[in-house]
This record gives C-alpha cells, sequence and structure tokens, in this order.
C-alpha cells in the first residue's frame, strides 16, 4: 500500500511540475505568483486525482485505495446547493477529507494553506476564492 501511494503522489507532483513548466513559469515559482484563474489552478492542483473534468477519473485516481469524488455532483449531493465556505474549507486544509490526508499536509501541499510562506493571506484566498468559483461553475445541472 505504501508503494502505491508513493506513486500517486509521485505521478501528482510529475503532473504539476509538467503544468507549471507548460506555462512558461520556471519549476520553484512562488505560489503568490501563480495565475489566480480557477481552471488553471484545478488543473495544476487537482486534476491529477479527479480528472480535468473533475469527475473523478484523474491519472492518480486508480492508484488510490478510495477513489477520488466527483466534484461535479457537489452541489447535487448538498440537495442542489453549492456549499461554498465548506468546500473552502476542504481545499485549504480546515476541513479534513481523508483522501487528502490530515489538515497539516494536504496532497496538493502549501498552495492553499493559510500562511506567510506562501504569500500574504489575500493572495492565498484570492487563489481558493478562484478555485471554489470553478468548481461551483462545473456543478451538473439537475436534470429537469
Amino acid at each position: 500500500m505504501l508503494a502505491r501511494l508513493a506513486t500517486a503522489t509521485l505521478v501528482a507532483v510529475v503532473s504539476a511540475i509538467v503544468f507549471v513548466t507548460a506555462q512558461g513559469r520556471p519549476p520553484g515559482t512562488p505560489a503568490a505568483r501563480e495565475p489566480l484563474d480557477g481552471a488553471s489552478l484545478f488543473r495544476a492542483h487537482c486534476a491529477s486525482c479527479h480528472g480535468v473534468s473533475g469527475r473523478g477519473d484523474g491519472a492518480v485516481a486508480k492508484f488510490l485505495r478510495l477513489p477520488p469524488a466527483n466534484l461535479t455532483r457537489i452541489s447535487a449531493r448538498n440537495e442542489g446547493v453549492f456549499p461554498a465556505d465548506r468546500v473552502a474549507r476542504v481545499i485549504d486544509g480546515r476541513q479534513v477529507v481523508r483522501t487528502h490526508g490530515d489538515s497539516t499536509m494536504p496532497v496538493w501541499g502549501p498552495i492553499f494553506a493559510r500562511s506567510p510562506i506562501v504569500g500574504d493571506e489575500a493572495a492565498v484566498d484570492a487563489r481558493i476564492r478562484a478555485l471554489v468559483e470553478y468548481l461551483e461553475s462545473i456543478q451538473e445541472k439537475p436534470a429537469e
């Protein structure tokens, strides 16, 4: 099991490096200068597990013991309401999600943590807000 987790982590890290390099920024560019586009943030930090579509079918998903959530159904799982505050708490680690790891080290690292190391609080909040807004925008519409 440890080998599967190590492989999944390695794939996630490599995916993030490939994305950052493709964006024309050198590896190691501070997170505070990362684009605030929610779709770009999602592709860089979430798609390796949750898939580009957000449906839980990312490249790393097959290595995980628990399948990643389908993030297009957050509203559907909450009686049609998108819980933006709760989603923000999951992203920044204040609300523990078993597959993300403990609150001190979500799998995407400190990019969305409330910490002066990755930028001032306003920059961190802006990244989280952009990602939450993107996730809200990809919610499946209820069948009529």
